[in-house]
Formats: C-alpha cells, structure tokens, sequence
C-alpha cells in the first residue's frame, strides 16, 4: 500500500479506452494513486513521463512489480486469461474491462484462476453506473409482473482495426457490444437468460458480425427481444418492459426514462450525459478496502460472455441454444 492506505494501482492498456481509466484515477478518485502503466508501444513512455508514472513496455513487469498493489486491464480480449493468471499468481486484484474473455472458455477459466488464488476479480461492466440504468432497476418493480423486454444498443460502425481480427477481438458485435445488454438486463430485473435464438449478419465488417438479432426467454417466462449494430451513424440504448401496470422506457444514450400507464404518459426524466468510470473506480476502492461488496463480480461478468457465446452458436446453428 502507498501513504495512508492509498492503493497503488497499474494500469494495463494506456489507448483510448485506457487513458479515460487514468485521467480519473489521476484526478477523480481518492483512495487510488496511478503508479504505473504498461503499453508495448513507444507512446508509452512518454505517457509515463507524462503522468509520472513507471512505463513498463511488458505487461507482465507491471503486473510483477513492487510499487502496483492493483491491476486495471484494459486491452483487447485475448490478453485476458494470461493478465489474470498473472495476477492470481502474484496476488494482485484485478478490474478487467469487458468482455470478460473471448467467450465462456476463457471466462470460466480467468474467475476459476482468480477464485482459487482469493484474489479479488471485478468485471468492468460500466453500463450498470449510467444513471438511466440505474433508474430502470430502480423505477421497474413498482410496475408489477414483468411479461417482455426489449433492447437495443446501435454504434457507429467501429474504426478500431482489430475489431476485424478474429484471433484477437473473439467475435464481432455480439462479445463488444451486446455484452453490455445482457449484463445492464441482469442487473435492471434481477433475471437471467436461460435461453436464445439469434441471427447475424455482416455489412461493414467483412470477418465477423457487426448486426445481431436476439430472441431471449428468461427468468419467470420473461421474454424478449435485443438487437446490436455497429452499421448505421447514429446511437441508441433503449430499453423497453411490459409489465402488469404499465409499460417503461428508458435509452441509456439519450438519458431519458419515461412510463405509460393506459393512455397517460407521465412526464419523461431526463438526465445529463455522466461518465460512468467514475462510479465504478469508486466502487472498486471500497470494495479493496473492504467497506462494500464486490461491485461487479466476476462470475457476472462470465455470465454476460457465456449469453454471448449460445448467441453465436445459434446464430451459426440456426436453433435455439440453453445459456
């Protein structure tokens, strides 16, 4: 531990996504001090000196080293299995950004790892801290029985090379994106998938899926549908569920909840843009210190990647396929 039980952490994975985790951790949060990051990369270094910070171009270094009590991973998936292994073996508690892993493969094997060395495992899914979420979970079970869902999470198509690269990304859309769905669904109702039938399809991305449809049942008999793009230049999160009194709506993107009872619309909430790091960093410092509850824990995030997964095995079966 740094001066006055302030947790050292390192950062792995200093791009785009990356570097948001460390401007908060530089500026927003107490209790968390930046001492180091890892990227391969000449950039590296001189974000190192930038911040201050150690550069380790070997993420294995950072993991390994004195001055880091707690690692933060943001780095496409295929990394993940060897960073946590890394840190179960040198009991360091790690924040994984999503998705998990590749699929339910890996996953399974990053929280076996993690469970078996005690060593703490969040699952960096951010969604759960937008304040339009965190409205639905609390606004839905004042609308009695819940019967159908829906979701929606639309991007622009992504600009990211390895977005297209198999070995590295997993899958397409559905492992980055539709992730967030499942986890945000889980999180809003309590419930979980049980099963799916999906159908994807490619437009701008020519290796892996960039549009995926979903049918899901869950829970309860609760059913639904989702679909995930990344193939039109507009962005939507929207959430829909019909319940026993009235319906309730809510997009993530736009910052808006409303309800309808019969024909009466009650006047929508709306909700400026926040960052959603924040919370989650927040969270995951009393959660180190042992003041809350794991805030994302890892087998939530395992179960978001193994929905992912039967959605990708359906939509390659053309069936339904059991979570």
């Amino acid at each position: 531990m740094g001066k006055n039980g302030v947790i050292r952490v390192g950062v792995i994975g200093t791009g785009k996504h990356g570097s948001r985790y460390v401007n908060h951790l530089l500026h927003d949060i107490d209790g968390l001090e930046l001492t180091a990051i890892s990227r391969r990369s000449e950039e590296g270094r001189v974000q190192g000196e930038r911040w201050n910070v150690e550069w380790f171009p070997r993420w294995e270094d950072l993991v390994r080293a004195t001055c880091v009590d707690a690692v933060i991973s943001v780095v496409p998936p295929f990394l993940n299995v060897r960073i946590a292994e890394e840190c179960a073996e040198n009991q360091k508690p790690l924040l994984l950004e999503k998705p998990l892993g590749t699929g339910g493969v890996d996953g399974a094997r990053i929280v076996e790892v993690m469970s078996e060395a005690k060593t703490p495992l969040t699952a960096g899914q951010t969604l759960r801290f937008n304040p339009v979420i965190q409205t639905l979970k609390k606004q839905l079970p004042q609308q009695g029985r819940l019967f159908s869902i829906y979701a929606n999470q639309r991007l622009e198509p992504s600009s990211l090379g390895w977005h297209s690269v198999s070995e590295i990304a997993g899958a397409g859309i559905t492992i980055h994106t539709a992730v967030h769905i499942f986890d945000a669904l889980h999180y809003i109702t309590g419930r979980k998938i049980r099963r799916v039938m999906a159908g994807s399809y490619q437009y701008h991305n020519e290796r892996l899926e960039d549009l995926v449809t979903i049918l899901v049942e869950m829970d309860d008999n609760v059913v639904g549908t989702v679909d995930v793009s990344r193939v039109g230049k507009a962005r939507s999160g929207r959430y829909e569920f019909v319940c026993e009194n009235g319906h309730l709506y809510g997009d993530q993107v736009h910052g808006i909840v409303e309800s309808v009872r019969g024909s009466d619309r009650k006047e929508p909430l709306v909700f400026s843009p926040v960052g959603t790091i924040v919370p989650l960093l927040e969270e995951w410092c009393e959660f180190l210190q042992g003041k809350r509850k794991n805030p994302v824990p890892g087998k939530d995030g395992l179960y978001a990647v193994r929905v992912c997964d039967s959605c990708l095995q359906s939509a390659r079966a053309g069936t339904w396929v059991e979570i």
